[in-house]
């Protein structure tokens, strides 16, 4: 594939970019994707691997709506993965949990859920669970845990699998992947984008800027805004263990290789994606409440990363009124939003119009 070869240039490897680039691909675009170095700063090393609705857009009935939708998709979207590759993904969509150890805080979750139902005209399932109703959902469940929610459309999946597989079949679709390579300048001429790394120099006729905390210097050179800041979170691993957790919380989750993760922390860290001992410990002796099963168990690894968050925590999805064909596309919730961005925000990168329910996802709504 020459230089000049391409319909659309993606900036950024990780989940968000790999799935545009798969559904751009996979409906006949020609597309390169440019993805960073191993020391860049990437989300996709803190990623828990859900597959989740419950307790998303609880401000924001928008953004629940998108993740719903999304959810909905991820059956159809991993099975075409698979098919393509024969990389299973360990999806797995029977629902999850969110643990309670304070009555309190349990009513008011509830309330909050009642409330955004409310909000979508009843379309958000979920239960509220006493703790015999949760012991027979999750029996390993520790005695003080007060109860839980059980929302019927989460699940989890693997990352890694997942991102093999996008990789892979965007091979086979023709697609074009450059690792570790850094975009210094974009320019839009009249022939389409122009965008530089390390002295190689690529053009198409649109552009998507999926590249992360990369986002907010690259945004501006496309008459675009990336307000985004790093949230850190820090993961434990155990070693691998008999299967005892089916539902995945977002706090706990037995991988399908049998490891359990453990995480959760949300950190305002600036741009060190270190661990704290202070931190691991308080998001383990968190978990050994949940499953005290846990207490005897080895930990093999720990690590931290940063997520990308904007002010109000939810997506940045907007063309550029400038220079049109260039799209911005950057949120925290690449996993679950996966079958999104293959599909739909594919389909809009490709001239469809946009899903309604990312109309207010622009970065004026942070001007007012």
């Amino acid at each position: 594939m020459s230089l000049r070869d391409i319909d659309t240039l993606v900036i950024g490897g990780g989940v968000v970019g790999m799935a545009i680039a798969y559904g751009l691909a996979r409906a006949g675009e020609r597309v390169r994707v440019l993805d960073g170095a191993d020391d860049a700063f990437r989300a996709a090393r803190g990623n828990f691997g859900l597959v989740w609705v419950q307790g998303k857009g609880l401000d924001k009935p928008d953004y629940a709506r998108w993740s719903m939708a999304s959810v909905r998709r991820w059956g159809a979207f991993a099975g075409q993965l698979t098919a393509a590759t024969g990389v299973e993904l360990e999806l797995s969509q029977v629902g999850g949990l969110q643990f309670f150890l304070e009555e309190e805080e349990l009513r008011a979750y509830a309330q909050k859920l009642s409330g955004l139902r409310d909000a979508l005209g009843g379309d958000y399932p979920f239960d509220v669970l006493d703790p015999q109703s949760l012991k027979e959902l999750s029996p390993h469940i520790g005695p003080e845990v007060v109860g839980g929610v059980y929302g019927r459309l989460d699940g989890h999946v693997s990352p890694l699998r997942l991102l093999r597989a996008l990789v892979q079949n965007f091979h086979q679709l023709g697609g074009e992947l450059r690792n570790g390579v850094h975009c210094s300048r974009i320019e839009h001429r009249s022939d389409g984008f122009h965008a530089w790394t390390d002295g190689e120099e690529h053009v198409a006729g649109k552009i998507v800027l999926a590249a992360g905390l990369g986002n907010r210097k690259l945004a501006p050179l496309v008459g675009l805004e990336a307000p985004i800041e790093p949230n850190r979170g820090q993961v434990l691993v155990t070693e691998r263990m008999q299967p005892f957790l089916r539902h995945p919380s977002g706090r706990v989750r037995q991988t399908g290789e049998g490891v359990v993760q453990i995480g959760d922390s949300k950190e305002d860290a600036g741009f060190d994606e270190g661990t704290s001992i202070d931190q691991l410990a308080y998001i383990a002796q968190r978990a050994c409440k949940y499953f005290p099963l846990l207490e005897k168990v080895n930990l093999v690894r720990t690590w931290g990363a940063l997520r990308v968050m904007t002010p109000d925590g939810f997506p940045i999805y907007e063309q550029s009124a400038q220079y049109p064909g260039a799209f911005l596309a950057t949120c925290h919730s690449g996993i679950t939003l996966a079958a999104n961005h293959a599909g739909p925000i594919a389909d809009w990168i490709r001239g469809a119009q946009p899903p309604a329910e990312i109309s207010t996802f622009i970065a004026g709504r942070f001007d007012v």
